[in-house]
């Protein structure tokens, strides 16, 4: 048995999704005739209350999608420096959009209204990128899962609306983020002008992202999709794993974060761990000791089929997920405890 904890991407469909995917009616989604496809845009665009909604094969491309959209060559997107846009999408932020990134230290990957407005070149001064746009992750990758306060969010937009800037979400695990806070995701809809969620992580579907928006930005989203190499046919199958993901998989994101919670509770008892920080949602990210190299802990967990990963500087990380079931929680727990070093 072996148990991956790398991350949430990790999951394979069930056999329920699987059945569910095999009975999809499809057409071909480069001419908007795939109903499945069409009907899984309809589905999250009214989850969220905005106009439309379009399928892409990767959260990057719909996050990149976002920012060509929102932005011109030459100005500047404000954005956390963890951010999953500027750290993980290969420069595309440059490469895609010829857009600069004003990088600003959160908290937790987090940032606030405060430090968005003090981040603003003036408009004017042409000396310095044009700011045009503000990104925010929810919850944050390299964060450890946290979530953003929604009030905090309507500051941002306040900020956005009274410096003429876009606001976009990177919403990979805004499903893990609602259902910690409860919010209704129609706010979401109303705060932000794009906003990208990803069905192949947490929710377990094997692939598939979506972008929201207005019917115009998504019109507009349709040919940037296609400059990308983002159209695809018979998708149909792959929207049915989304649309059975989002009918039964979400209430169940609840498992994940015990789950973290109680593996968390236990490494902070463990006298080779430093520090294990906060837990909101299904990322754990811990440190172990001084001089205590983190690859050791890698190894000594590869050895009992554990897999975790590692991210430099004495961090490692465990991320809970669809395929990681109870019975594998009870044996990775008894095996960190038994962990000595």
């Amino acid at each position: 048995m072996e148990i991956n904890l790398v991350s949430d991407t990790v999951t394979k469909p069930t056999p329920e999704m699987l059945q569910y995917m095999f009975q999809a009616k499809v057409g071909d989604d480069v001419y908007k005739q795939d109903p499945t496809v069409n009907e899984l845009e309809a589905k999250v665009a009214n989850i969220f209350g905005m106009e439309s909604a379009l399928f892409f094969p990767s959260g990057t491309m719909a996050n990149q999608t976002a920012i060509k959209l929102l932005t011109q060559p030459g100005e500047q997107l404000i954005a956390d420096k963890w951010a999953h846009v500027y750290n993980y999408e290969g420069g595309g932020v440059s490469f895609n959009s010829g857009v600069s990134c004003n990088l600003l230290d959160g908290n937790r990957g987090m940032i606030t209204a405060e430090q968005v407005a003090s981040a603003i070149n003036p408009p004017e001064f042409y000396h310095s990128p044009l700011t045009s746009l503000v990104c925010v992750e929810n919850t944050t990758n390299k964060g450890g899962g946290a979530c953003y306060d929604i009030e905090e969010l309507k500051k941002i937009k306040a900020v956005c609306d009274a410096n003429n800037l876009k606001f976009h979400l990177d919403g990979a695990r805004i499903w893990n983020a609602l259902v910690v806070k409860r919010d209704n995701p129609r706010i979401y809809g109303q705060l932000f002008d794009t906003i990208s969620v990803c069905l192949s992580k947490g929710l377990g579907a094997p692939i598939g992202s979506v972008l929201i928006s207005d019917k115009a930005t998504i019109n507009r989203a349709f040919r940037v999709r296609k400059i990308l190499g983002g159209g695809m046919r018979q998708a149909g199958y792959l929207a049915a794993a989304g649309i059975y993901a989002l009918n039964n998989h979400v209430g169940r994101l609840e498992d994940d974060h015990r789950r973290a919670k109680e593996l968390g509770a236990l490494l902070q008892r463990l006298n080779w761990v430093d520090k294990v920080e906060p837990i909101e949602t299904n990322i754990l990210i811990f440190s172990v000791r001084p001089r205590l190299d983190e690859n050791l802990v890698i190894e000594k967990l590869k050895q009992k089929n554990i897999a975790i990963s590692s991210m430099g500087q004495g961090k490692l990380r465990i991320v809970t997920h669809l395929d990681y079931k109870e019975v594998m929680h009870s044996y990775v727990l008894e095996a960190l405890g038994k962990m000595v070093f």
